[in-house]
């Protein structure tokens, strides 16, 4: 009696263990075929982002050393939890495509695209992986995202669209005796058309005339300038192919005395004479951040592209000085000053 009493509460508790192991395996695998990842799970893994960059100059390079520092920030560091792929197409669009294909070949959880071409060469290559925008001036022109506030699909990022209307009130405090402005532009930059479209629009609320210049290629950038009789200054817009030869420019200008108003920070540093844009780095930083919250499971088709509401004023005090402009006491109060040894 005693022995058939202790063979039963022996199967009563091997009936315990094993519906409780039972109900804990399941609980395991419920949680590991779900297809979204919890912030915790996924950080435990190594993730791969797949970078690609149209061009190297210093402005792209500034936002793709932020994209890795805003990753980090956000928990995801290199060799830790982190793969980078990265690819440089150096201004070439075929380099481009084919180095998109190579990084989806890769398999990489996620892609950045840091400019127009790159961003375009990711979306021809690939549909079915998120891509972040970095740098991009015109998502919904450029038929990326449906709109900034709601993407509608596999693409959400940061663009770079410059505060064009405060950088022409900037240029009339700095120049007020200007009169007529010239737009240096590459024509092969699509991203660049509306952007010269503002220009002229808000360069003509500060009492400038305009007069466009646009070169097929940086190798007729020289030439150009040389040309560019009764300017008072040269506007910038934000582009890639001016942007790369940006030393070539601010020499040629030089030697025609005409000073330059760019449209980001890196190009005050080289050379211009001031802007009011986006810290590039700080761009790239925040572009990290929104590929890091993807990874962590938000959709990009309902997360808004993020925008800059207002710039940060930027003086190259040493080309200030060459072209005997006095900054006025408001602006020697706010500006950060680039290009000084």
């Amino acid at each position: 009696m005693k022995n058939k009493k202790m063979m039963i509460l022996a199967g009563a508790v091997l009936a315990v263990l094993f519906i409780g192991g039972a109900f804990a395996l399941g609980r395991s695998k419920s949680n590991n075929t779900g297809d979204i990842k919890t912030e915790s799970s996924a950080k435990e893994q190594t993730v791969t982002v797949g970078i690609l960059q149209f061009v190297s100059h210093p402005s792209l390079d500034k936002i793709r050393q932020g994209i890795e520092d805003g990753l980090a920030e956000s928990g995801y560091q290199k060799g830790k939890n982190l793969k980078v792929e990265f690819q440089n197409g150096q201004g070439d669009q075929s380099k481009l495509q084919t180095m998109s294909e190579q990084l989806v070949n890769k398999k990489a959880d996620i892609f950045v695209g840091i400019a127009t071409p790159a961003v375009q060469a990711l979306a021809n290559a690939t549909s079915d992986t998120p891509i972040v925008l970095g740098a991009i001036a015109d998502p919904v022109g450029q038929g990326f995202v449906d709109s900034l506030k709601k993407p509608g699909g596999m693409m959400t990022g940061v663009s770079n669209t410059v505060p064009i209307d405060q950088q022409m009130v900037l240029a009339k405090e700095l120049l007020p005796d200007a009169k007529k402005m010239a737009i240096l532009y590459a024509s092969s930059e699509d991203n660049v058309k509306p952007q010269v479209a503002e220009a002229q629009k808000q360069a003509k609320k500060q009492g400038f005339t305009t007069q466009k210049f646009a070169v097929p290629s940086s190798n007729e950038i020289t030439q150009t300038i040389d040309v560019m009789d009764d300017i008072d200054f040269i506007y910038i817009p934000n582009d890639n192919v001016i942007a790369n030869a940006m030393s070539t420019v601010v020499n040629t200008a030089d030697k025609k005395e005409i000073p330059i108003i760019p449209s980001v920070d890196a190009m005050v540093e080289q050379g211009g004479i001031a802007t009011v844009g986006i810290d590039q780095h700080e761009l790239g930083v925040q572009t990290g951040k929104m590929t890091a919250d993807i990874l962590n499971g938000a959709d990009p088709a309902t997360t808004p592209v993020f925008v800059y509401k207002k710039g940060t004023t930027y003086v190259n005090k040493k080309q200030a000085e060459k072209y005997n402009i006095n900054l006025p006491e408001e602006i020697e109060e706010k500006a950060e000053f680039l290009g000084e040894d």
